[in-house]
């Protein structure tokens, strides 16, 4: 296998960004999910509930190497914004049914409000992901992340997704619709993408090696209603969550991806060697 993709999401929800490298710690790739938009409550608000969040633009000097900033904000219709690494004392957030904590960018709220045309919303940066504890039974003392949902890192398949596209048209002609164009893999927001041979691999591994860095297999990634919308359009259709509840429907939760956990840090690039066992 060779890694073909690699993606960094500095705002949770927010478009990926592409990149030719990255580096890997603990927390996963350096900058992914280290910001989160939340409500009055200090509640994760994500693109589930406002979509247009997947046409904010976030930059940190991980994804575009010179930015003389910690992040860049950029969204249709608004003035680029630069944000200063927040210095104040953290607040309480709470992401799904994790209490966390996170610094206010107090700058940047009129800009993210107006972004999402809401007037509740704030922005926060996760001064200290060793905080964060991970999913019991899938996890060992000490890994930890910033504010992904589950894990540090998140691989697919193009092999998988290739097989996943077919179900999709099989479903479609059978039902009498006309076939979806071919989802992409971004739907699935991973951080790293390799092409591979056999769909579904992944299911069977426990470790994995890109170039030289090495991570521990944690679970398979249960999928939600995130995927059903388009980045582009913005619109949500049934797909994938219909044809992955009969295809890939694994104690009662719709399967797609892996998670895992990084064992060292290093450097990983586009092109490079990915193997498993």
């Amino acid at each position: 296998m060779r890694l073909v993709q690699i993606g960094i999401h500095p705002l949770k929800s927010a478009a990926v960004r592409p990149v030719a490298s990255a580096s890997v710690h603990a927390a996963g790739l350096v900058d992914d999910r280290t910001w989160m938009v939340v409500d009055g409550h200090g509640r994760l608000v994500s693109a589930r509930e406002e979509h247009t969040l997947l046409h904010v633009v976030a930059d940190t000097p991980a994804t575009e190497p010179g930015l003389g900033s910690a992040l860049r904000l950029r969204a249709p219709g608004l003035p680029d914004l630069a944000v200063a690494r927040p210095d104040g004392p953290p607040v309480d957030v709470r992401l799904h049914s994790l209490d966390l904590t996170g610094l206010p960018a107090d700058a940047a709220q009129g800009w993210v409000r107006r972004a999402l045309g809401r007037p509740d919303v704030s922005l926060v940066f996760c001064h200290d992901p060793t905080r964060r504890r991970l999913q019991p039974g899938f996890s060992e003392d000490g890994d930890h992340t910033s504010y992904a949902d589950g894990f540090p890192v998140t691989i697919a398949s193009l092999a998988s997704l290739s097989r996943l596209n077919d179900w999709i048209t099989e479903r479609a002609l059978e039902v009498g619709e006309d076939p979806p164009e071919p989802l992409d893999v971004e739907r699935f927001r991973p951080n790293l993408v390799v092409d591979g041979e056999v769909p579904f691999a992944e299911d069977g591994w426990s470790t994995l090696t890109v170039g030289d860095v090495p991570f521990r297999v944690a679970k398979m990634v249960d999928r939600c209603v995130m995927t059903t919308i388009d980045p582009v359009s913005l619109t949500t259709a049934k797909e994938p969550i219909r044809t992955l509840a009969r295809h890939r429907l694994i104690g009662g939760k719709t399967m797609f991806a892996t998670h895992l956990v990084p064992l060292a840090d290093g450097t990983i690039e586009v092109g490079d060697a990915v193997t498993a066992s």
